[in-house]
């Protein structure tokens, strides 16, 4: 069964997880975490959405975000 649609109000934080397929490695030197951190930035600010906090670790993140 398909999971049902989260509800993401604006304005309310919401905590993202991102993992790798079957907890993998996403990370796999320092240049990897420049990249994402750079994106998150970028993206963040053409999206309009806040990041409060960060994570990187090396086989997930998580963020705190809101729009």
């Amino acid at each position: 069964m398909a999971r049902l649609p989260r509800l993401c109000p604006i304005g309310i934080p919401q905590h993202i997880i991102q993992r790798g397929n079957n907890r993998q490695v996403c990370f796999a030197s320092e240049d990897d975490f420049i990249a994402y951190a750079h994106w998150l930035t970028e993206y963040a600010y053409q999206y309009q959405v806040k990041v409060h906090a960060w994570v990187f670790m090396t086989n997930h993140i998580h963020l705190l975000a809101r729009r």
